[in-house]
């Protein structure tokens, strides 16, 4: 299977959980998105998940993820990229091991294609 497949497949997945498709960016969101730029969002991404997703040992892990405060934290829900546990259910990528690079840029590429898809909705 191609990513792209794999892609659609996770997406059209996380459109049918009732609880993964009920996170949407606000107008608020929306704006700091603007303000910011694609860019910006992206690092942002890319610190939230080197900090507090990729170690192999998470002491809060299923708590680290906000609700809400930055659009990256609703995507990562959205895209069940939240914590190790959501990663192993919906990306098949265990916990107990520290993210690789790959899998790293995997998930930033996962949560910017949710960001850009609700800028555009």
């Amino acid at each position: 299977m191609t990513e792209e497949e794999w892609l659609k497949q996770l997406f059209a997945g996380l459109s049918k959980s009732s609880f993964r498709s009920r996170f949407h960016l606000k107008e608020q969101d929306k704006e700091y998105v603007r303000q910011k730029g694609l860019d910006k969002i992206q690092e942002h991404a890319q610190d939230f998940i080197e900090k507090r997703l990729a170690p192999a040992v998470i002491p809060n892990d299923g708590k680290q993820t906000p609700m809400r405060g930055h659009p990256v934290f609703i995507a990562q829900h959205a895209t069940a990229t939240c914590c190790r546990g959501c990663l192993g259910k919906w990306h098949k990528i265990r916990a107990g091991k520290e993210l690789t690079p790959r899998q790293k840029e995997y998930i930033v590429h996962v949560i910017m294609l949710w960001i850009k898809g609700e800028m555009e909705r």
